[in-house]
């Protein structure tokens, strides 16, 4: 089979020695990983990159000599360097961190493994790291059938355009649904950026990310928008120009209170195995906005967002996502664009365009209708 069936090759790099072997050792048990090799810091790893070409770096933030954040910004600058995946501790200062790590050009984050457990530890890697891994370097090796893993979800083949079939009729958004994952904090913060501080309509979004890391997001994009925005909080008012990123751990609904629309909160069981999911949310923005629903689906592992994804067409909403050349992970978008759902697959750099177009058509509605 050539090229296509060779292992992915992955370097290790953090200071503690028992966390290297440990992350190695759970690594190399998989038949599709190569641990070509292991540094204790930044520059011994920038020294043997060249050397063992792996396709993608562990990179643990702090380490003598030189720390993480410094060598991702290192490999950032060398041309065609490996795909990253930042270590950071699970507390409010690791979630800044992983934050700016992806900011810097990381691919995705991790939270660093304690060897306090050993089964305990493997597990959490073999969980954790392995689909992120398999997820950045799909290309680089054939699809193994992991027979413990749930079936995906069938996708029609041989859909020929991007355009879903019998869309709705011209685009009159009142409400902004995005889901995002893989590649989700900086294609987030790309578009949200771009849309000005009078954007009349809301927005909710389900990043996928554990609790602490989603007020950080919240915190950065507000830094650096003209827009509100805010963790969500259970029965908050859904208002105009104002941005709810759905909090770790808690999938975010809405629900009609009267004339408004108020977020609600659960920690009802995951779905797709995230939590918070993509799916609720759609749900019910389709089944409150209807037409006027407007969901975007970003980069992302895996499949969340799909079966929303259709409840928002069969309502007659529109659905726009992101194009696979873009998109650090086109599993999420990908899937949607091949179930023939989306109306419009687009570049990152053109998402905001094409929202801000069908914000501006239910803004032309309105004033017809005054």
């Amino acid at each position: 089979m050539g090229d296509a069936m060779r292992r992915i090759r992955v370097m290790v790099v953090d200071d503690v020695s028992i966390v290297r072997r440990l992350v190695s050792n759970a690594l190399g048990a998989d038949p599709d990983i190569e641990v070509v090799g292991s540094a204790a810091n930044g520059r011994e790893a920038l020294e043997k990159i060249p050397i063992v070409k792996p396709d993608l770096v562990i990179l643990d933030y702090e380490m003598p000599e030189m720390d993480g954040m410094e060598t991702l910004k290192e490999i950032r600058r060398r041309p065609g360097g490996p795909k990253v995946i930042f270590f950071s501790s699970y507390t409010r200062q690791g979630a800044k961190v992983s934050l700016d790590a992806l900011w810097q050009g990381a691919d995705d984050y991790a939270t660093k493994v304690t060897a306090d457990n050993l089964a305990a530890a493997t597990l959490c890697v073999q969980s954790e790291l392995l689909p992120k891994i398999r997820a950045l370097c799909e290309n680089m090796t054939a699809p193994r059938v992991d027979a413990a893993a749930p079936a995906p979800v069938a996708l029609p083949s041989g859909v020929p355009t991007p355009v879903a079939a019998g869309g709705p009729g011209p685009c009159r958004a009142e409400i902004l649904a995005i889901g995002a994952s893989t590649g989700g904090p900086r294609a987030l913060s790309t578009v949200i950026e771009a849309l000005p501080a009078d954007f009349p309509i809301p927005i909710v979004v389900v990043q996928h990310m554990p609790p602490l890391f989603t007020r950080s997001l919240a915190e950065r994009i507000a830094s650096r928008s003209a827009l509100r925005c805010l963790e969500g909080v259970d029965g908050a008012l859904l208002e105009p120009g104002t941005v709810w990123i759905a909090p770790g751990n808690w999938h975010m609904t809405l629900q009609r209170d009267g004339a408004e629309t108020r977020l609600r909160l659960s920690a009802d069981p995951p779905e797709n195995s995230c939590r918070p999911s993509v799916d609720p949310l759609f749900r019910t923005v389709a089944d409150l906005y209807g037409a006027g629903a407007l969901g975007v689906i970003l980069t992302g592992m895996g499949q969340d967002g799909l079966l929303g994804a259709r409840r928002l067409h069969d309502r007659q909403g529109r659905i726009v996502v992101q194009d696979e050349a873009t998109s650090v992970v086109w599993g999420m978008p990908g899937a949607v664009a091949r179930a023939g759902l989306a109306h419009r697959i687009v570049p990152l750099h053109e998402m905001s365009g094409e929202i801000l177009k069908c914000v501006s058509a239910v803004g032309q509605h309105r004033a017809t209708v005054a």
